[in-house]
C-alpha cells in the first residue's frame, strides 16, 4: 500500500521541455486543471501528497518519477539521462532525506525513474536513451541489498521501460504491442495494448484503484474484465511532452 506521493506543478516553461511526440504545443492552463485533477485522484487512492512548486528553470521537473526510484523503505536519487534535467533531482533528493535511507546513482551513470518497475519483489530496469548500463549497475548493487531480484532489459521503439510496460499487481501486466520481445516477462498475464491506444500502456496502480487515461476504450475495458477499480484522467497535454500517469508523482 502506497501512503505518499510527491508531485511538482508544471511551470510556465513547460511547453519548451523535450518531447518527440509530435502533437502540437501544450496548452499551460489546461495543463494545471490536469494536474489538478490528477492530484485529487492520487488523494482519493489514499495518498498524502507532498505538492512542490512549479521549477521554471527545468520545463520537465512535473514528471518526477525520473527523479527517484522509491520504495517504503528507501530511495534512489536518479541520474537524468538527458542533460537538460539534471539538476531536477537536487530537490527530491532534499524532499526525501528527512523520510527515506536514501542511495544515489552517480560518476558515469545515468538513470531515469521511468525505466524502473517494480512488480512486487521484482524489479526490471529498461536501458534505453536515457539509463545506461553503468547507471543500471549501480541501481541493481542497491536493490540486491533488500533481497529484490532484479532484471536489466535493453528496450527499444519506447522512451523508457514504463511507457510500454506497467505492472498492475495480481500478475498481471500492460504490455504495448510492437515493443521488443522481453522473455523475462513470459510468467506474468499480459494485457497486449493495442498500437492505436499504445499511449494507454503507461496506466497506473495506486492501492484499490487502476488509473487509466482518457480516450482509450479497449484499454479500459481490458483492465475492467480484471476486476479493478478504475479511475479516468485526461492527460492530453502531458501526453504532448511525452510524460504519462506514472510519470507524474512519486509513490511510497
Amino acid at each position: 500500500m502506497f501512503t505518499k506521493a510527491i508531485v511538482r506543478k508544471p511551470a510556465h516553461t513547460f511547453a519548451n521541455g523535450i518531447t518527440e511526440a509530435k502533437l502540437g504545443k501544450p496548452d499551460y492552463k489546461l495543463a494545471l486543471k490536469q494536474h489538478d485533477a490528477y492530484c485529487e485522484a492520487l488523494e482519493k487512492c489514499g495518498l498524502k501528497l507532498t505538492v512542490l512548486d512549479a521549477n521554471p528553470d527545468f520545463p520537465d521537473s512535473c514528471f518526477v518519477e525520473d527523479t527517484a526510484v522509491v520504495t517504503k523503505d528507501f530511495g534512489v536519487i536518479a541520474r537524468p539521462g538527458n542533460k537538460k534535467r539534471l539538476g531536477e533531482e537536487i530537490e527530491i533528493k532534499k524532499v526525501l532525506e528527512p523520510l527515506l535511507p536514501l542511495y544515489s546513482i552517480n560518476d558515469l551513470g545515468t538513470l531515469d525513474g521511468g525505466d524502473v518497475m517494480q512488480a512486487d519483489n521484482i524489479f526490471f530496469i529498461g536501458l534505453s536513451n536515457r539509463t545506461n548500463l553503468t547507471g543500471s549497475r549501480q541501481l541493481k548493487e542497491t536493490l540486491e541489498k533488500y533481497n529484490y531480484t532484479v532484471y536489466v532489459i535493453p528496450i527499444c521503439n519506447i522512451l523508457h521501460f514504463k511507457t510500454g510496460v506497467n505492472y498492475l499487481g495480481e500478475n498481471n501486466l500492460l504490455v504495448q504491442e510492437g515493443i521488443c520481445t522481453m522473455n523475462e516477462l513470459s510468467a506474468f498475464n499480459r494485457i497486449l495494448i493495442d498500437q492505436n491506444e499504445s499511449y494507454a500502456a503507461n496506466c497506473l496502480r495506486v492501492n484499490d484503484y487502476v488509473l487509466v487515461p482518457k480516450g482509450f476504450p479497449k484499454t479500459k475495458a481490458n483492465v475492467e474484465k480484471l476486476g479493478y477499480k478504475i479511475i479516468e484522467l485526461e492527460l492530453s497535454e502531458f501526453q504532448k511532452m511525452d510524460g504519462g500517469l506514472s510519470c507524474l508523482s512519486l509513490r511510497f
